[in-house]
This record gives C-alpha cells, sequence and structure tokens, in this order.
C-alpha cells in the first residue's frame, strides 16, 4: 500500500489537507487582490483531484 493509498483512506488527514488547501488559497488570494481567483481555484482543484480529494464527488466510505 503506498503513501497515497493510505492518504486516501484517512479522512483525518484528508479533512487537514482540505483545510490548509483552503487556507492558502485564501492566502493567495489576499496577497493578489483576486486578480488571479480562477486560476488559483482550478490550481486547488487540480491538486485536490490529484490527492483523491474531489469536492464534487461523493463521499467515499
Amino acid at each position: 500500500m503506498g503513501i497515497l493509498d493510505r492518504f486516501k483512506s484517512n479522512r483525518t488527514a484528508q479533512d487537514k489537507a482540505k483545510n490548509m488547501s483552503d487556507a492558502a488559497e485564501r492566502k493567495v488570494n489576499d496577497k493578489t487582490g483576486n486578480k488571479y481567483e480562477s486560476q488559483v481555484d482550478d490550481g486547488q482543484q487540480r491538486a485536490e483531484g490529484a490527492m483523491g480529494m474531489d469536492r464534487d464527488r461523493p463521499e467515499q466510505p
């Protein structure tokens, strides 16, 4: 079992990563004055998707 497989099955780690991702998005948007808001959001979604944390997908057991 690889590290990403363990991450995908650990709900606590995913919740913490989502909180950190949201905080990073807010920080970048604050620093840029929301000038690149859509690009930052797209990057956040791609990063979360690569880690199996798609917010649009129903919760996995």
